[in-house]
């Protein structure tokens, strides 16, 4: 079987995890915080819950981005998942208001608040459990590139935080009877997800919106292409975008013009191949051309070799 098919069953099952271990968790801090009156828990058991959607959200997401491309698809489908995340991003921020919301109103009402131990050790547990989620996902991400497995390990991650956090905004609230605390840490919970929210977002439509790949990855493509002997003859118009995991590039090749057809056509695999080599899910597309400058078509008058060994020697 192909390296796509099981790259695409890693994302599957590493989202399946989520779901299962979260559903748990998450489950468990909802009751003990429901029983004690504890926002803390609470707070902390939805933005738990706010995972397992997102999970699942991703899930749908990678099962549809990993279908083949369609005559109306022509690229596939793989902008599916930063459409999640975008989806993903309003339900967040949304959360995180209710929560606020509701912490004020707990407060303004002085509701009274009975801490058992089962609230701290269902904080405990969920630590360990946010913890190795946030890291199977983070692993399996990068592993396939896969920014919807990175955005939901970022989700889990901030568990750790808030978690924590939980934790001994219980302790202080219990030890010191100061309740306050527990409303206190349910608005900085709150907060705390919207910001998070707002990144995700952003990366997700920076992607959407065609965005160009990074500064690093453009320098060194342009490394391996400027380092072709003839009949390489230089290059111009480099275009870049990212849809989904996937990066695509774009640029026309200028070949010296005594070099055959199938010259050229060599000289454009040799590039591709080098940098599939060094970089994963990378579409090339090369518009090949006869080099404009006029010389003796020799490697020593080459008027592109000479700027680019000037160049050269101009950085060392």
């Amino acid at each position: 079987m192909s390296a796509s098919f099981f790259k695409m069953e890693s994302k599957k099952k590493a989202s399946l995890f989520a779901i299962t271990l979260a559903s748990i968790l998450s489950t468990s801090k909802f009751l003990v915080g429901y029983k004690s009156g504890s926002m803390a828990v609470i707070s902390s058991g939805l933005d738990s819950m706010l995972d397992i959607f997102m999970s699942f959200i991703n899930f749908l997401a990678i099962r549809k981005a990993s279908q083949p491309a369609d005559k109306n698809h022509l690229y596939g489908h793989s902008k599916i998942e930063d459409l999640a995340a975008i989806v993903q991003t309003l339900i967040i921020i949304t959360t995180g208001l209710i929560i606020i919301y509701k912490a004020f109103v707990n407060y303004t009402n002085n509701t009274h608040i009975n801490y058992t131990i089962w609230d701290i050790s269902v904080m405990l547990v969920s630590l360990t459990g946010s913890y190795l989620i946030a890291k199977v996902l983070r692993h399996v991400g990068e592993i396939t590139g896969s920014n919807a497995l990175k955005v939901d390990a970022v989700h889990y991650a901030t568990d750790l935080y808030t978690n924590f956090a939980a934790f001994l905004a219980i302790l202080v609230s219990y030890i010191f009877s100061l309740f306050f605390i527990d409303s206190l840490f349910a608005v900085v919970v709150g907060l705390y997800i919207i910001y998070q929210a707002t990144k995700i977002g952003k990366e997700a439509l920076y992607i959407l919106t065609d965005a160009s790949i990074s500064d690093e990855l453009t320098k060194k493509i342009d490394e391996i292409i400027d380092k072709m002997p003839m009949p390489y003859a230089g290059y111009h118009d480099l275009r870049s975008r990212y849809t989904g995991s996937k990066k695509y590039i774009d640029f026309h090749l200028l070949v010296c013009r005594t070099a055959t057809i199938e010259e050229a056509h060599n000289m454009a695999d040799k590039i591709e191949t080098e940098i599939n080599s060094q970089f994963k899910d990378i579409d090339i597309m090369i518009h090949i051309e006869p080099c404009p400058y006029e010389c003796d078509l020799t490697e020593d008058t080459c008027k592109v070799l000479k700027l680019r060994r000037s160049r050269h020697k101009d950085v060392d």
